[in-house]
């Protein structure tokens, strides 16, 4: 029996939910702004959305692997709709903090579902027959995608309706995630099982297989920064230079743009994806995509011109994301993969909830401008690092699948 219908389904739940988790990443900051007029408090939301979502994703690895990341992944939809509901049903009753303490556990929710989404996913992408980093690919694609719909479409149904609507429209994407997971998805079994081990061991053993690969180690460095520059761009300081030129229309523009780009360079790279060069992809990529959106917004008001240089950035960065996953997928023993993949985002994503708090604050000290300019600089050096450490080279290393005896072996050496 072909295993391509659980891809299919998989992959359209992580897509649905996408949709509306972009939808309310405008709808948040923009209902904080508008009712409060503070960009700290934007970005404190930013922070505290983040935060738990970080430390969900870095401790759940191990509880992942040993429940089952479909089942978790089923739960954690579930709960998330009934969290995010209650953001707009509640939030005229329960005030800044109320409001703070459910954006937490929303978070937090979002974090266990994405790892363990993430756990299943290469299981259920080798059962269907497709090569891994075409895979990886499609499925960066299809979050593209949700941020071509679902930007726009939070830009104008906030300016249509308002930010709290804009939520339920996201609770209600959670609950069909779930349906579709718990009637469609079915997981073949790890080649190797779950050992059983404490919580303690089971989580250092990701940390681990992490700290010996000095891949990860330059990737997770370069995604802490990069990830703490976007969130401070997307939380914050984009929706304040939206308030300054325009309306919540061009902030979704401005996001559509980007999103537009980023799915027709997905588009080509998914066709080339398996003898593509990674590293020059990758390098190339980021510079392009990263920095040149902070310059443009800084040093001009004009809307068209961020249109075009999102555009552009989306182009280049369509090929990360994709090459990050294969390289995971690759290099990852199945029966390891959410501890691991746990491991890496908790770091790598430490810098989204900074970016939130040190881009609302940094802005509200020496304006939007300024902030915008000085993170563009940050970032583009940050980008320049895979031309100077040879180790970026690895990217072009497509290595056999895993050995799952010698990584639980070397896990098993250092824990001790």
């Amino acid at each position: 029996m072909s295993r391509r219908p659980a891809l299919v389904a998989l992959l359209t739940a992580d897509t649905i939910s996408a949709v509306g988790t972009r939808m309310s990443a405008l709808a948040l900051p923009w209902f904080v702004l508008v009712s409060t007029g503070s960009p700290s408090r934007a970005g404190v939301v930013a922070f505290v959305e983040m935060l738990p979502y970080v430390l969900a994703a870095g401790a759940g690895g191990p509880l992942i692997d040993r429940i089952g990341g479909r089942r978790f992944s089923i739960v954690a939809d579930a709960v998330s709709a009934l969290a995010i509901g209650a953001i707009p049903l509640l939030h005229d009753r329960i005030g800044f903090g109320g409001l703070l303490v459910l954006v937490g556990i929303a978070g937090g929710l979002r974090g266990f579902s994405d790892t363990a989404k993430e756990a299943i996913f290469p299981r259920v992408a080798r059962e269907s027959g497709m090569e891994m980093t075409r895979a990886a690919s499609l499925q960066d694609g299809l979050h593209r995608l949700a941020t071509l719909l679902g930007a726009p479409a939070g830009g104008a149904l906030i300016a249509v309706l308002d930010a709290p609507t804009v939520l339920l429209f996201d609770a209600a994407t959670f609950a069909v995630a779930a349906a579709l997971v718990l009637l469609l998805v079915r997981v073949p079994p790890a080649e190797v099982p779950v050992k059983e081990e404490s919580y303690r061991l089971a989580l250092r053993a990701g940390i681990v297989f992490v700290r010996r690969d000095r891949l990860a180690g330059a990737i997770i460095v370069m995604m802490f920064a990069t990830n703490l520059f976007d969130a401070a761009y997307n939380s914050v300081l984009l929706p304040m230079w939206a308030t300054l030129v325009g309306s919540s229309v061009v902030l979704g523009l401005a996001s559509g743009s980007f999103a537009i780009g980023a799915v027709l360079g997905n588009i080509v790279f998914t066709a080339y994806a398996p003898r593509a060069p990674r590293w020059a992809l990758f390098t190339v990529g980021f510079i392009v995509g990263g920095a040149p959106r902070f310059l443009a917004a800084g040093f001009s008001d004009e809307v068209w011109l961020l249109y075009a240089v999102s555009f552009a950035a989306g182009l280049g960065i369509a090929a990360i994301n994709p090459i990050l996953g294969a390289i995971l997928y690759e290099r990852v023993p199945e029966h390891m993969m959410a501890r691991v993949q746990g491991v890496l985002t908790a770091v790598a994503w430490a810098g989204i909830p900074l970016g939130g708090l040190l881009g609302g604050a940094v802005a509200g000290v020496a304006g939007v401008h300024v902030a915008l300019i000085g993170t563009g600089v940050l970032y583009l050096a940050v980008t320049l690092l895979p031309l100077v450490r040879p180790v970026w080279r690895e990217l072009d290393v497509r290595p056999s699948v895993p050995s799952p005896r010698v990584a639980e072996d070397s896990a098993d050496l250092q824990a001790r």
